[in-house]
């Protein structure tokens, strides 16, 4: 947080486009920073999951395996919808 305010105290107040779109760069960075956390503890809950459920039952490994690649596919997705808010936000 000191890198932070460091950053901010070095603007001139008169300048607040600056200001803003260093607030704007710290802010997208963090939002995308939670979306890429959260969908990597989502894809690593679901894949050992899966394992632990063909690892019971093998003769469902088919489609528990399509399932997983659903399940992947949708969390993966949600960081992505990160990313592009990430855009947004920093323009």
């Amino acid at each position: 947080m000191e890198a932070l305010s460091a950053l901010v105290a070095a603007f001139d107040p008169a300048e607040g486009d600056a200001l803003k779109a260093a607030e704007a760069a710290s802010t997208s960075g963090f939002a995308y920073g939670l979306a890429a956390f959260g969908s990597a503890i989502g894809i690593g809950f679901l894949v050992g999951k899966s394992v632990e459920a063909m690892a019971r039952q093998p003769e469902a490994a088919g489609m528990v395996r399509t399932t997983m690649f659903l399940g992947i596919a949708f969390t993966e997705a949600l960081a992505l919808i990160g990313f592009v808010v990430f855009i947004l936000i920093g323009l």
